[in-house]
């Protein structure tokens, strides 16, 4: 069976992101695919580009590196667009929407957000024809056949939910949980020949001292709010004009 590491929300924190990545490797995935939002909140841009690219497999575009990459210009986004090099815009602005692939019969999707949009949030509580909207193709994206099964991120949260038959997983935060001050990532281990699969979410310590002390030795914006979310594992909400998202 192909074992999967599944990971997403990176955002610049190299310590979680490191301590991930030596997880993974102890535990023997056959590869890593990330599922966006490698930038923005976090301190390291440049470094966690790079472990990404030299480390994942696949990658898919997030919400937070479509607005580093130029998509918007608030002080959350110049501040990692000034630490990266015109090739690592120019990777964020280029990443796919999604991946398709199918294991064991079955068509599984992965995307950051949504189907809809990198923008658009499916979140637990979502109505059912929000989350069977998710499986449907959606061409525009890219995605052309209907899925049976999906995995996301961008709310920061594990989960697992059946939809009608269909698998609904979350992998996440790597580096900005908001439902532990763990960081996470999900193991999935896929058939060849059956649509069995195993998901395994992994909680994963890691040097917060560390990128805190980073954090604060640089000079991005709100950084307050950055740290108190690593302490506490809790949305910090800014005026709306100044979301996090």
């Amino acid at each position: 069976m192909p074992r999967l590491a599944l990971l997403a929300d990176l955002h610049a924190n190299l310590e979680a992101t490191l301590a991930v990545h030596a997880d993974i490797q102890r535990r023997g995935a056959d590869e890593i695919w990330v599922l966006g939002d490698l930038v923005g909140k976090g301190p390291r841009p440049r470094e966690v580009v790079e472990w990404v690219r030299g480390s994942a497999a696949r990658v898919v575009q997030g919400n937070w590196d479509v607005r580093v990459a130029g998509a918007t210009h608030r002080p959350q986004d110049l501040w990692p667009r000034s630490k990266l090099s015109a090739a690592d815009l120019q990777y964020l602005a280029t990443l796919p929407f999604g991946i398709q692939e199918v294991f064991g019969g079955l068509n599984w999707r992965f995307v950051h957000a949504s189907s809809r949009s990198v923008f658009h949030r499916l979140y637990p509580h979502s109505s059912l024809t929000e989350q069977l909207d998710a499986y449907a193709p959606h061409p525009a994206q890219g995605l052309h056949d209907y899925a049976d099964a999906l995995v996301y991120a961008d709310i920061h949260e594990t989960l697992l939910l059946d939809v009608e038959g269909r698998p609904l997983l979350n992998c996440g935060s790597a580096g900005n949980p908001l439902d532990s001050t763990l960081p996470s990532y999900l193991l999935l281990d896929l058939s060849p020949d059956s649509p069995a699969y195993t998901a395994t979410f992994v909680r994963v310590p890691y040097d917060r001292d560390a990128e805190i002390a980073a954090a604060e030795a640089s000079d991005m914006p709100f950084v307050r709010e950055y740290v108190t979310e690593l302490q506490t594992g809790a949305y910090q909400k800014r005026r709306k004009s100044q979301a996090l998202d």
